[in-house]
């Protein structure tokens, strides 16, 4: 199965990191108030970044790296332009 690593800005500016398998679902269960409890009193704005080609085992690393990064470390991710990448 395809698993995806996702960032997300939320309308409060901060960003949301997590893996699914259908973003366009994913989003929209955020949207809807039935994704993450993160989303409580906040709104996804847009998907800024993601990386397609992930086992779940994969995906899971991935996303606890890009958690633990800082916010700078995650905006240069972000503006790398490399939103589309498939792990090796």
């Amino acid at each position: 199965m395809d698993w995806k690593v996702y960032i997300i800005l939320c309308s409060d500016d901060t960003l949301y990191t997590g893996i699914t398998t259908d973003l366009q679902r994913r989003f929209g269960q955020h949207a809807s108030g039935r994704g993450a409890k993160y989303f409580r009193g906040r709104q996804p704005a847009e998907v800024v970044y993601q990386e397609s080609g992930h086992t779940r085992s994969s995906a899971c690393t991935r996303e606890l790296e890009i958690k633990t990064l800082a916010r700078a470390g995650k905006r240069i991710l972000i503006s790398s332009g490399m939103n589309e990448i498939t792990p090796p």
